[in-house]
């Protein structure tokens, strides 16, 4: 499980691909620490690390992870979002984030509000059942709060610490985001999914 806190931005170094998927090398300022078998989410995807040493980890994506997410898209050199899995007396300052993958947004509008920023991000038509205003939403692995919310897209204000220590603020209109809905949300619809039709 993660909180959504982005730890540390890294860095693309190396992608290789195969014939079962694809490995990426990423650079991270706390390889050194982590250990084969670890999870870490990457831009909001949950992935194992396979090897570290003092400058970055490898990890594996398999087609189906590929598929489902832009991380097949990226390339040397491109920032990522990097978290490490929580540990079980972490402090809790995000959300409950499982890394899971919902679906893939896009950036639709960016606008500087002051010192702070607004973006508007597109909400594919299955997800919009789980956004709610003034809820949580994971954004390439950063735990936001739903600002605003109308038909195929909702908005988000970023504080200048978030656009800064993430890759927020290298983020173009157009550009793809991955996107996590709450999983209470999720609980809830399955729960009362039985009760919902009834009629009284």
């Amino acid at each position: 499980m993660f909180t959504g806190i982005v730890e540390a931005t890294g860095e693309v170094l190396a992608r290789t691909e195969t014939d079962d998927g694809l490995r990426l090398r990423i650079g991270c300022p706390f390889a050194s620490e982590l250990e084969g078998g670890q999870s870490v989410s990457v831009n909001g995807a949950c992935l194992t690390v396979e090897d570290h040493d003092e400058a970055g980890f490898s990890v594996f994506l398999a087609a189906e992870t590929v598929s489902r997410t832009y991380l097949g898209e990226l390339r040397e050199g491109e920032r990522v979002n990097l978290e490490r899995a929580m540990p079980a007396d972490g402090r809790f300052d995000g959300h409950v984030v499982q890394g899971h993958v919902d679906g893939v947004g896009e950036v639709v509008g960016i606008e500087a509000v002051g010192e702070d920023w607004r973006f508007t991000f597109s909400l594919p038509d299955d997800l919009a059942n789980y956004v709610v205003e003034k809820g949580s939403i994971t954004v390439d692995g950063i735990s936001l709060t739903v600002a605003s919310l109308s038909a195929g897209e909702f908005t988000v204000a970023i504080i200048p610490t978030t656009y800064g220590e993430t890759t927020l603020s290298g983020k173009e209109v157009g550009d793809p985001v991955h996107l996590e809905a709450d999983v209470i949300a999720k609980y809830v619809e399955r729960v009362t999914d039985p009760y919902r039709d009834r009629t009284r």
